[in-house]
């Protein structure tokens, strides 16, 4: 059976066969779906509850079996905070504590229907506990190549599920130059990054809150970013919501960093599209500390297509905001407490006027982080 799927790159237009070892093109464009089925409300499967029901929305073969954890479903907890409301879609609850299961759970039905069975990814924690856990489950090989000053939680829950972990000391890029070489000594690369697939996964955030809030949109995001894959799978699949007729708008999309590491920041303050490689400073927030994010430029466009911006918070910030989250019962890693934390810069921004209805992603749990001394 011929596959109904290609790549295409984003850049000139070259075309790829779903089977490719390339992460990216030869001219060194992102790769992404040529076509994909257009949103249809009518094939959401109401009689399955999470990621699936979307099935026949995602750029996933017919015969291929999803490898499934129980991802998606995850719910909306409204709480008041500084005197706003907001609305936590609590990605804590997801198999392995973290959004990026999403497109895990989806990238790894690829490469199970691809006939894939040894991959390597580099990760500084989560996205590597996710595709372990997937691999596992899918019966794929997983190596793992992480900055050796990455958690020590992370990292004992990469190796719980089985994987190879590779350690690799120095820089974060260095771990994403390791996983390179294992790609070209005949090992999939299984990138978050790259992956069209991961993106396609996470997505299915965007369906599930407009289910969530009785087939609407919300009127802002707000999450955190260092790669940006949850925010371009928001601006994905709330843009599909759109194509589609059901939502009046796409939502605005606001983007937090850390000061410690702000290259989107920077961009989007300096009027740039380009991305310019940041220092990556001590930061209790290193799942976003990203230098040079490899979809830097598509970040910037989302944010500034939907009207939103990137918010900048300090360390500071955000080890208050943490604490404050846990003794209201949240508890949270210090990277997806950076959205949080820049709810009052929000509202500065927009002169305290604040969306009506603001959605703030807790990303990733707790239990991830190094015990404090």
């Amino acid at each position: 059976m011929m596959p109904r799927h290609t790549f295409v790159c984003t850049g000139c237009g070259q075309s790829y066969a779903i089977d490719t070892r390339d992460w990216c093109c030869a001219c060194g464009g992102l790769l992404d779906f040529a076509h994909r089925a257009p949103f249809d409300a009518a094939q959401v499967d109401a009689n399955i509850s999470g990621l699936w029901r979307y099935r026949a929305m995602l750029p996933l073969e017919s015969e291929w079996e999803p490898v499934t954890l129980g991802e998606g479903n995850t719910p909306v907890v409204p709480i008041e905070w500084r005197g706003q409301r907001l609305l936590l879609k609590m990605e804590t609850a997801a198999p392995t504590g973290c959004f990026k299961d999403r497109g895990a759970a989806v990238l790894a039905t690829a490469l199970r229907g691809l006939g894939i069975d040894r991959v390597v990814e580099d990760s500084s924690g989560n996205a590597g506990a996710s595709l372990a856990a997937y691999a596992g489950r899918a019966g794929i090989h997983c190596e793992v190549c992480i900055p050796a000053s990455a958690s020590s939680a992370k990292l004992a829950q990469i190796e719980a599920y089985g994987a190879e972990v590779i350690e690799i000391r120095g820089k974060r890029e260095y771990a994403a130059l390791a996983a390179w070489a294992a790609a070209a000594h005949g090992a999939y690369y299984a990138s978050h990054v790259y992956s069209p697939y991961f993106l396609a996964g996470t997505e299915t955030l965007a369906y599930e809150l407009w289910e969530q809030l009785g087939h609407n949109a919300p009127d802002a995001l707000l999450m955190p970013a260092g790669n940006g894959s949850l925010l371009l799978g928001a601006y994905a699949g709330f843009a599909r919501l759109h194509q589609a007729g059901l939502i009046a708008d796409v939502p605005r999309l606001f983007a937090v960093q850390t000061a410690a590491c702000a290259p989107l920041f920077d961009a989007y303050r300096s009027g740039r599209d380009e991305i310019e490689p940041a220092t990556v400073g001590e930061t209790a927030a290193s799942g976003i500390a990203i230098g040079r994010p490899a979809r830097g430029s598509q970040i910037l466009q989302a944010v500034r297509a939907t009207g939103g911006a990137v918010l900048c918070v300090t360390e500071e910030k955000i080890g208050q905001t943490y604490h404050e989250l846990a003794y209201q019962g949240f508890y949270v890693e210090k990277s997806a407490a950076v959205a949080v934390a820049a709810v009052e810069e929000l509202g500065q921004l927009l002169g305290g006027s604040y969306p009506e209805t603001l959605v703030v992603p807790l990303t990733g749990h707790g239990l991830k982080l190094n015990p404090e001394p």
